[in-house]
């Protein structure tokens, strides 16, 4: 067990201010620290890739308990800071950079790794889909999220946003612990939740179709209080008379809207664009 890392006098004594922009909130709590690395049963056997190291709290955790750690990080000036906290750590590989820039074939040996990050809203599906869709995939992804978007992501099949939509089609989530704000420094606006996401060895929606259904989803979400008639056929090039038609094929019900249909729906009706090769998906 560590002793708590001083973590404020830390940041004054490298000069380094908490940055809003990069949604800078450090956990300090050292029991949520240690509840979100056994949440992910991170063992001896386990590579592990850290997005966003902050300030090194977590990822001292990480590296007690895992084989190889790597963390990655956008912001520079904290790395003096870093380097000092996790000095003793031989199994920890620092990297400064955009993980959005990197592919995990950069960081980790292998597929079957576990990636823990604590990331700001509007990463989230784009994170993931790049994370599920490189050549090396995780075995499972631990955030730490706001806690309104970790339940969203959760919603049941039927009531699904776009969020969770993009998550459940690579994996099953669930939310192992909720953090509140007053654990994080400074303070957070909102609580957050450890999400758990183990991913599937297999996407429920095949390659070949999901680039369509992306595409079809964010269509159709776009403008969700609408029937699907009407929200796909305001999209470029497509007629209402090609929507009825593909929606008949697919055995949807042109009335419905995006958020009652299933997963395996989804993979019907895109499969179904696919093969008549609408204008909407190639523009």
């Amino acid at each position: 067990m560590f002793k708590p890392l001083p973590l404020v006098s830390l940041l004054h004594e490298y000069r380094v201010t908490p940055s809003k922009s990069l949604g800078q909130n450090f956990l300090i709590d050292e029991g949520y620290l240690r509840r979100i690395v056994e949440s992910a049963s991170v063992s001896s056997q386990d590579e592990v890739l850290e997005i966003g190291a902050g300030a090194g709290s977590l990822t001292r955790h990480l590296a007690q308990s895992a084989a190889h750690v790597t963390a990655i990080e956008l912001d520079q000036a904290l790395f003096p800071l870093l380097r000092v906290v996790l000095k003793d750590f031989k199994n920890v590989r620092l990297i400064q950079g955009d993980i959005m820039k990197k592919s995990p074939e950069e960081l980790v040996s292998a597929s079957g790794y576990k990636v823990v990050a604590n990331i700001p809203y509007y990463l989230t599906s784009n994170l993931i889909r790049r994370l599920l869709e490189a050549p090396w995939k995780p075995s499972m992804l631990a955030l730490t999220i706001q806690r309104e978007v970790a339940e969203r992501v959760c919603e049941a099949e039927g009531e699904m946003s776009l969020l969770s939509l993009s998550v459940q089609l690579y994996g099953k989530p669930g939310i192992a612990l909720h953090i509140p704000a007053g654990a994080f420094y400074p303070v957070s606006n909102v609580d957050s939740a450890l999400l758990l996401v183990d991913v599937y060895a297999d996407a429920r929606i095949p390659a070949d179709y999901r680039d369509v259904f992306f595409k079809l989803a964010k269509a159709a979400f776009s403008q969700k209080r609408k029937m699907l008639r009407n929200a796909l056929v305001a999209a470029p090039g497509i007629n209402k008379d090609t929507v009825n038609k593909i929606l008949e094929d697919a055995g949807i019900d042109p009335c419905r809207r995006a958020q009652t249909l299933t997963l395996q729906e989804w993979s019907t009706l895109s499969e179904i664009y696919e093969k008549h090769r609408l204008p909407i998906l190639y523009n």
